[in-house]
């Protein structure tokens, strides 16, 4: 089982990082592999009740690679983390398959609630550099949150959040996806919209002010 998902999680990253030139290559250079595999072994140590083990685990990776995943999070084989600093993946998280996450992303909470507390990230989601979802919600299959931001309610399918707090910009459709193009430009395009809607925002303000003056 861990050697079936360690190959899942090199195949997403060849197919999400151009700059993958072939298995071996990724296996030993590639933090995000590294962590999820670090991770992997913690997760069955945290099952079978020997949780400081796995906490000692857990931390270890951190200082190795750079991912915090606590050890009790449920992360499907084929995740891709791409470079890997500052990722936070929280306790009840859940990660599953296709989803790809890029630096400084946080999958947390918003306090000290207990129970389900993390998000959910459904199949084939993009998150961009520096995005935190926040909240044990579900972001849906196939989403996109742009770079930066912060995401605290739930996002539905093939949604593009941008913005602070979280704002959905458009909705897709499964058949306008093409399941060729992921990762690096989907995470370009994502920060444009960001940029347009920050844009939007301050012309908005200008405007508004200018009115106030009137």
């Amino acid at each position: 089982m861990f050697f079936k998902s360690l190959r899942e999680d090199i195949k997403a990253a060849k197919a999400n990082d151009p700059a993958a030139r072939n298995s071996f290559e990724v296996l030993l250079t590639y933090s995000g592999v590294h962590a999820l595999s670090w991770h992997r072994v913690a997760h069955f140590f945290y099952k079978i009740k020997l949780k400081l083990i796995a906490r000692i685990l857990s931390q270890t990776a951190r200082f190795f690679t750079g991912v915090e995943i606590h050890p009790a999070a449920k992360i499907e084989a084929g995740v891709f983390i791409d470079h890997g600093s500052g990722v936070v993946i929280g306790e009840t998280a859940e990660v599953h398959k296709g989803t790809v996450i890029y630096q400084g992303v946080t999958l947390g909470g918003t306090g000290k609630e207990h129970g389900k507390r993390h998000p959910t990230i459904m199949e084939n989601v993009t998150l961009s550099a520096g995005a935190k979802v926040l909240g044990g919600f579900t972001v849906g299959k196939g989403a996109k949150i742009g770079a930066g931001a912060v995401v605290l309610k739930e996002v539905p399918p093939y949604a593009t959040v941008v913005g602070v707090p979280g704002r959905i910009v458009r909705i897709r459709t499964p058949e306008t996806e093409d399941p060729v193009k992921s990762g690096m430009t989907a995470a370009l395009a994502l920060s444009h919209e960001a940029k347009e809607q920050l844009a939007k925002e301050l012309a908005s303000e200008a405007e508004a002010k200018r009115n106030e003056k009137k």
